[in-house]
């Protein structure tokens, strides 16, 4: 007698998803749980398809059977009208990661990347101090992030982005939703001084991705006693966690927020819990491989 005891298909849609670490890590949480999980990405450049396509690919998922989806760029404000339903924390955000298909065939949104960040931020920075911090990036990930910190407890949030109305206006945003808290947009001529005040920094840029190398700000601004985040995880080992490792700060690397979205979008889609560490080892062995494979075709 097989020891499977249900399957699942879930999908990955967005642009450029087909190098994704997100299907391997689901697919193998399922298998320790003796579930046949199938994870496939539905990657929009390949299909020759745009972001506004994504409502039709939910109903043909919903069609095909699949269990769930998982939304990335740049569909995750875009599918909000094709839904069913969607919870009240990605209704705030106004963005969906993850989406359920019931077995009535309603689908229901949801937002792992506030909820990833935020557990990632509590098992990685434990007790860390939330007086101030200040946030770089006032993008769709930051805003995630932003949410998940005020969630959090911050007293006061500094967000600075390189266009300064975008964020005035996520800060308001935010404001509006947690009203006990301050929260503030600002610009990046104020970021050293913001920095010297700061417990804690949080980086929601592209800087410090292999394609955009570098450091989002003077790490020499940096003190022992504050803490450090990151959410850039390709490499796993960015210059600003490096930098500010060696400068005596905590820091959280940007893979944490990856699995922990990947963690909670698992747990909505079985209903199971999953082993947050067992997720965490094998990301960092598929980051590890990654970048093994990628120093051989650069040796060749």
């Amino acid at each position: 007698m097989s020891l499977t005891t249900e399957s699942y298909l879930i999908g990955l849609i967005g642009d450029g998803v087909t190098p994704s670490l997100t299907p391997p890590m689901h697919e193998r949480e399922g298998t320790a749980h003796g579930l046949l999980y199938l994870y496939r990405p539905i990657d929009l450049s390949a299909l020759g398809l745009a972001a506004e396509n994504v409502g039709e690919l939910v109903r043909a998922a919903r069609n095909l059977g699949f269990n769930g989806l998982n939304i990335t760029h740049p569909c995750k404000q875009l599918v909000i009208e094709h839904l069913d339903e969607v919870d009240a924390d990605a209704a705030r955000l106004g963005a969906v990661n993850t989406v359920v298909i019931r077995e009535d065939g309603r689908t229901v949104g949801h937002n792992t990347d506030w909820s990833g960040f935020l557990s990632a931020f509590r098992a990685g920075l434990p007790g860390a101090a939330l007086g101030h911090v200040v946030q770089l990036g006032a993008g769709g990930a930051g805003s995630a992030v932003a949410y998940a910190l005020l969630a959090a407890g911050v007293e006061r949030l500094s967000i600075v982005d390189v266009d300064p109305a975008r964020a005035t206006t996520r800060a308001a945003e935010l404001a509006a939703m947690f009203p006990r808290a301050s929260v503030e947009g600002r610009t990046t001529a104020e970021l050293a001084s913001l920095l010297k005040a700061a417990d804690g920094v949080v980086h929601c840029t592209p800087t410090g991705m292999a394609a955009h190398p570098g450091t989002p700000f003077d790490t020499s601004l940096l003190d022992p006693r504050q803490w450090v985040a990151d959410i850039v995880y390709r490499p796993i080992e960015t210059e600003l966690v490096r930098e500010a490792r060696a400068a005596g700060c905590r820091v959280l690397d940007g893979g944490r927020m990856a699995v922990g979205q990947a963690v909670d979008a698992f747990r909505i889609f079985t209903g199971l819990e999953p082993d947050a560490e067992r997720m965490r080892a094998h990301f960092l062995e598929l980051i590890e491989r990654e970048a093994a494979q990628a120093a051989s075709a650069g040796a060749r």
